[in-house]
């Protein structure tokens, strides 16, 4: 008898089907739907969190672009004009001939209130300086008469908006509980109403206690201009150092050290720049203080190592047959990379560009080094050129001045302004992705 004969019989293998789900497959099958709902998860919580904080900035920041008016017509005589002018505190004698006319004006309406002249001043805010400026650039007004649209108090455009009630209100110098019924009145007469803040989008800090005439506008055009510095900076430098390292430079240490250094400048943290600037452009090169053109010197040297990175990135997704091809029939090196590679590599170059300039955007620290606070945007600039050297603000810097303010007026200023900085900065990033979509070309 053989061996094979004495062995026992081999077992038969079982016939399987690939149609047939076995353990082994089920839960090879319920871990990848556990780590799809984690996924499904996390985007969601994402998103949540995302819309808690929008409707939080807008809730908080839409009443910054509404205001209380106080719409009253004023006539002005030149007689009163000459004196107020020869008056030391110009706008408090512009406030007191105003208050006046508008308390003969509602005696005369005989409003079922008591009221004083106090109480008019009050709830009518600080309106001097309009008024004095308003005729000072149109003197032929004199003695005619004027609608006036002037902001009210910031106690009385609390009251109007709802933020301040009659059971939250203390009497103080700026507002009593007795006014709160004139309030009512005039906004019955149509006197006192709602309207959109324009001068919130146009206007200037209007300084520490009238929260009412706060503007973002002047910081806007010093944001422009930083901007313009820093395109016109960061992008031929940025670009240029890019192609050199990526298209020309030899492989050595030398070049592996500044790899190395450009990555760990991108990881600086902002507030080092700006104590760079601070050193080298205003306390070294003598540059003016607060002025956008070191505003954007500052920021420009911030963004360069994200543009540097993000177009090495670019010029490496160009595949090396376009560079082999333009080098196999007859082009320079430097023809292979200007007129076939850099092309190509363009839309990834300008979307880095705007990433680089829209996170420049919103930077506030290295501008508070430099000096760029928000009282110090008073105006817009005279000239073009005089908007790079004048003494202005930034966006940023601005909203960062309004929320250390102690005036709650102030609070919802601050968060009308990061709407304002937002929408900017979501204009830019959907021009990036537009651009990328549009000059994208895939292999």
């Amino acid at each position: 008898m053989s061996d094979a004969s004495m062995g026992s019989a081999p077992t038969p293998r079982q016939k399987t089907s690939i149609h047939t789900v076995d353990a082994r497959t089920k839960r090879r099958n319920a871990a990848e739907a556990r780590f799809k709902a984690y996924g499904i998860a996390a985007i969601a919580i994402g998103l949540i969190f995302l819309a808690i904080l929008a409707i939080s900035i807008v809730r908080s920041g839409a009443p910054a672009f509404t205001r209380a008016i106080l719409q009253a017509d004023f006539t002005l005589s030149a007689a009163e004009f000459d004196a107020a002018e020869k008056e030391l505190f110009k706008t408090k004698a512009y406030s007191k001939l105003f208050n006046a006319a508008l308390t003969k004006t509602l005696e005369e309406q005989g409003l079922d209130v008591a009221f004083d002249a106090k109480a008019i001043e009050r709830i009518a805010g600080k309106t001097g300086n309009t008024i004095r400026s308003f005729y000072r650039e149109n003197p032929d007004q004199l003695g005619k008469p004027v609608t006036f649209e002037l902001a009210t108090s910031s106690k009385v455009n609390g009251y109007m908006k709802g933020d301040v009630t009659r059971d939250s209100m203390v009497d103080s110098r700026f507002l009593m509980k007795t006014d709160l019924d004139l309030v009512d009145a005039l906004r019955d007469a149509g006197i006192v109403k709602t309207a959109i803040n324009w001068n919130f989008i146009t206007g200037a800090d209007s300084g520490v206690d009238n929260p009412g005439g706060a503007g973002i506008g002047a910081s806007v055009i010093g944001s422009f201009f930083m901007m313009l510095v820093v395109l016109f900076l960061a992008l031929p430098i940025g670009v240029a150092a890019s192609i050199y390292l990526e298209e020309f430079a030899p492989q050595n240490r030398f070049t592996d050290l500044i790899e190395v250094n450009i990555s760990n400048l991108a990881a600086v943290p902002s507030i080092v720049f700006g104590i760079l600037g601070l050193a080298v452009f205003i306390q070294f090169a003598h540059l003016p203080q607060s002025a956008p053109l070191v505003g954007g010197l500052v920021l420009t040297l911030m963004t360069l190592p994200t543009i540097i990175i993000s177009t090495r990135a670019s010029l490496k997704s160009v595949p090396p047959s376009i560079r082999d091809a333009a080098l196999g029939v007859g082009a320079s090196k430097m023809q292979a990379v200007f007129h076939h590679v850099l092309p190509l590599a363009m839309p990834g170059i300008l979307t880095g560009t705007i990433i680089g300039l829209a996170q420049a955007l919103g930077e506030t620290a290295p501008l508070l080094l430099i000096g760029m606070v928000g009282f110090v945007a008073r105006g817009y600039p005279e000239g073009f050129l005089q908007g790079f050297t004048e003494a202005n603000s930034a966006m940023p810097a601005q909203i960062y001045t309004w929320a250390a303010r102690a005036d709650v007026g102030f609070y919802e200023k601050a968060w009308g302004g990061i709407i304002i900085l937002l929408l900017f900065l979501l204009t830019m990033n959907i021009i990036a992705i537009i651009l990328r979509r549009r000059f994208e070309r895939r292999w």
